[in-house]
């Protein structure tokens, strides 16, 4: 390997994002950003590194093995770079801002580090710009966060949005009914194993069959969710999602709402309605988001863009015009042009041919004594 291959080598899952990717992804963070700050969420910054036992605690726990870890030379002790920004948010929360009037909205993005990809997202850094609601147990909230998300995909331009949403405590609920184990069961479900919950179901075989196949459309599978007989917990799960689906059916009619009663992968924290957001033809997670408890006791509901997927299901950054400056040039010509749009570049030193260095520079416009001239 020779040494520029070797200076350009990074570690599997990293990468340089270049022009105009780079300036593309900042755009995106921005137009989401604004979009959850004109509803009333207000931005928050976390560090990138934090100690170990407050970035792992409560729901960091879940990402406890995704999670980068070094020793601070100052108060050795140990300190983990964030797998996830939620835990972070939810800390500041409930020590930062515990005397802010709830519900309390939040914000935020920034880049995340993980030990490991998956099949889907082999990157192991990416971004992420989500909001957390927090301090407010309500189907309108479950609502509110699942619409904003949907609502930047589709800003965007994502096309085929959809909203998958799950109720990772139903299971446990239905099966707590019954008396019955949960751990036996719970593989067959994740992998949708029909036999194999049949087999193991014992009591509770039908219902646990049943919610297998009510997994599609929403209307069908609520439909189809409202003619179980569920213990009264599960019955009160059941009934919460028909009432967060109809609110978000209301305000976003053109998403697709898709649910499945069973699924937990993703969301072994969360406490209530959870959901995993999708585009037509593109492959992984636009982002997820669902219920979950702030700092163990506080409810919340929140919702992650995964940004690397984001900017992979749009149709890419469209370069600007950029006009070539000469040297001498009086700054006010130049200033005039940006107020238009343009991009400029400034010429450092005088050259023979101010087109052949437009060009050599990237620029398809030079600015002339008689205005701009295109170089193409």
């Amino acid at each position: 390997m020779n040494d520029f291959a070797k200076n350009a080598l990074l570690p599997n899952g990293l990468r340089d994002i270049l022009p105009l990717d780079a300036e593309f992804e900042a755009d995106v963070v921005s137009r989401v950003s604004a979009h959850f700050s004109a509803q009333g969420y207000d931005r928050v910054k976390p560090p990138l590194i934090e100690f170990e036992d407050t970035l792992l605690d409560g729901v960091g726990a879940a990402m406890a093995k995704q999670c980068f870890r070094v020793m601070d030379p100052v108060t050795q002790k140990m300190m983990g770079v964030r797998p996830d920004m939620t835990p972070q948010v939810a800390r500041i929360a409930r020590t930062r801002l515990a005397g802010s009037p709830r519900p309390l909205r939040l914000s935020y993005a920034g880049q995340v580090l993980r030990v490991k990809g998956s099949q889907l997202r082999p990157e192991r850094q990416f971004g992420q710009a989500g909001i957390e609601l927090i301090g407010i147990d309500c189907p309108e909230a479950d609502a509110e966060v699942a619409i904003l998300a949907a609502e930047a995909l589709v800003a965007l331009g994502v096309p085929g949005v959809s909203i998958d949403l799950s109720l990772p405590t139903l299971v446990p609920a239905l099966l707590s009914g019954l008396n019955l184990a949960e751990e036996t069961l719970r593989g067959s479900l994740d992998h949708k194993d029909a036999a194999a919950v049949l087999a193991l179901g014992g009591a509770a075989a039908a219902l646990l069959s049943a919610l297998l196949q009510a997994a599609g459309p929403a209307e069908r599978a609520l439909s189809l969710l409202a003619g179980l007989e569920l213990p009264e917990a599960a019955a009160a799960e059941r009934d919460r999602l028909a009432e967060v689906v109809g609110l978000i059916a209301a305000a976003i009619p053109e998403v697709t709402l898709t649910i499945d009663p069973v699924e937990n992968r993703g969301f072994e924290y969360h406490t209530g309605i959870s959901f995993t957001l999708f585009g037509q033809n593109i492959s992984g997670e636009l982002g997820r988001g669902g219920r979950y408890l702030a700092g163990g006791t506080e409810p919340a509901t929140g919702a992650t863009l995964f940004l690397d997927t984001v900017l992979a299901a749009l149709p890419g950054p469209v370069a600007v015009q950029r006009a070539f400056i000469p040297v001498g040039t009086p700054r006010a010509l130049a200033q005039a042009l940006r107020a238009q749009g343009w991009v400029t570049v400034a010429g450092l030193q005088a050259v023979a041919d101010n087109a052949a260095e437009a060009k050599r520079l990237g620029c398809g416009h030079v600015l002339m004594a008689d205005g701009v001239k295109s170089v193409e």
